[in-house]
This record gives structure tokens, sequence and C-alpha cells, in this order.
């Protein structure tokens, strides 16, 4: 499988365009097959639909992309993509959004805390092999767009789940969470 770079913002539009064109790209190899096509967008996302538990004083934020979830996937043949994100502020610290999600995220695996797409401590990678650089090999890659500011990452390279900071100018804390599915990698292709 190629290497393909997928921003995932909050926006249902953009994230609807990514799968199109990843799935435009898979299709043209797969071709007259009996394959079956699944597409899905959905915009009603919580936190507790990506498996994680809601921030006590969070509320849904929208911001410039006027969307504060999306979730958008596809299944084609054994290909499966899928991703999902919602987007809060709270007037709690950074700190206290990050601690509180490293104790959620930890059900999912080792918790790895990236800034500025680096990795935090000691851990460098997950036992998983789940990095800050979104680097696994031939494995998709995917640039979560939030390098530039604090990140937690939980799971495998191919199902993680993130809790990303976002700049903020009003002093709340902004935060996304995001749950992605990639394809795994296959080096017959």
């Amino acid at each position: 499988m190629s290497t393909r770079i997928l921003t995932v913002r909050s926006s249902l539009a953009f994230a609807a365009i990514s799968v199109f064109a990843l799935f435009g790209a898979t299709a043209v190899r797969a071709q007259n097959t009996n394959m079956s096509l699944e597409l899905h967008a959905n915009e009603n996302v919580s936190a507790s639909s990506l498996g994680l538990p809601h921030f006590p004083t969070s509320h849904p934020y929208k911001g410039e992309s006027k969307d504060s979830a999306a979730d958008v996937g596809f299944t084609f043949g054994s290909v499966h993509f899928r991703v999902m994100t919602s987007r809060y502020e709270t007037n709690a610290s950074e700190d206290q959004v990050i601690d509180f999600y490293r104790h959620a995220l930890a059900r999912y695996g080792e918790v790895l805390e990236c800034e500025h797409g680096k990795p935090v401590g000691a851990l460098k990678a997950t036992k998983e092999g789940l990095t800050c650089s979104d680097s696994h090999g031939q494995h998709s890659h995917l640039n979560a767009d939030y390098d530039s500011h604090r990140q937690l990452r939980s799971g495998t390279p191919e199902r993680f789940r993130v809790v990303a900071l976002e700049p903020s100018e009003s002093g709340d804390t902004h935060f996304v969470l995001v749950y992605l599915e990639v394809p795994k990698s296959d080096d017959s292709h």
C-alpha cells in the first residue's frame, strides 16, 4: 500500500473528501471484483462513542469549522478506514485535561505523550508500535495536524485514540478527541 497522508480536522466535509480520495486510490486497484463498498458520514459523535469519558466541565466547541464532531469512514472489501472526532472546550487547565485523559486512555494500552510531534518522557513508542511521528513502516501515515501542541495517544498503529490540545486565545482549554482505524499494511501490493 502506498503512503497516504490524511489531515484530520473536525470538519465533516473535509473528512468526507479525505475518505473519498482514499477510496478512489483503492478502487482503481480493485476494479472488476466482487467486493462490496460501504460509506458512512455522521455528525453525532460524543466522547462516549469514541470510547472515552466526557471531561466533567467541558462542552462541545465548534470554532471556525462550524462542526464540533464528525464520523466518516468506508469499508471496501477487507480495507477499512474510519475517523471519528469530537471537539470540546473547558475552563479547566491543559494539565487537568491531560491528567484526566491519560487515565482514561490507559485502558487501550500504553499512553504516549507527544509535543510538537515528538515524544515527551522516556516512552518513545508503545509496545504495540504507536509513535508520535505516525511513521509505521509501510502503514498508511496520518498527520493529525495537532503536532504543534500536546497530545496523548493509545492503541495500535491501525486503531488508536488521540486527545489533542488545540491553541486557544480565549483562555479556555480546547481539545479534540479522535478515534482512528486505518488499513493494515499489505506488503504484497
